[in-house]
């Protein structure tokens, strides 16, 4: 890229770096792996800026590109976790109780649950966008995104229902 060219893209993802980190906090839970997902959404949109061809928003552009980019290094973590997966390498999830964690986490938590469509389209929805900009962004039709999200609302409430049982039920135990 050119001078100019490096000076543009770098004053439009200062202006919307929010979004790849929210990204980032959506479809991965550890903190190094949010800033190894952060480098690679960075990449691909630096890569893919010249044929950016603003036609739509810079931040429609750049949610397109985060979520292709999130869901893609997902997919090939996933695979290479599954071999690995033997009898030695089989680790027990840890389920430690933290006192301290708010609703936010326990949202976040409920949202790590979806399918990363559905993880995509809960953190537009969240965003306010619109259905026309979540269809853009996600290549779903506007009548799919509406169905998707009517769904996704009911499951998410389920997640936070059940995630919020399990938490009380820990902070009782605790408590005793």
């Amino acid at each position: 890229m050119t001078a100019p060219l490096d000076a543009l893209f770098l004053a439009e993802v200062n202006q919307h770096l929010g979004i790849a980190h929210k990204v980032c906090r959506m479809y991965v839970s550890a903190v190094e792996e949010q800033e190894d997902l952060l480098q690679e959404i960075m990449y691909q949109l630096w890569r893919s800026y010249a044929s950016f061809q603003h036609q739509a928003r810079f931040s429609t552009w750049m949610y397109q590109v985060c979520l292709n980019t999130a869901i893609t290094c997902l997919r090939k973590n996933q695979k290479n976790k599954a071999k690995a997966l033997t009898g030695k390498h089989l680790q027990i999830p840890d389920y430690t109780y933290a006192p301290s964690e708010d609703h936010l986490e326990i949202l976040y938590r409920a949202i790590g649950n979806l399918t990363a469509v559905n993880k995509a389209l809960i953190l537009l929805y969240l965003e306010d966008l619109s259905y026309e900009e979540m269809a853009q962004i996600t290549g779903l039709t506007v009548s799919n995104v509406s169905v998707r999200l009517v769904r996704t609302k009911k499951e998410l409430e389920k997640q936070l229902n059940n995630l919020s049982k399990t938490e009380n039920v820990r902070h009782d135990r605790v408590k005793k």
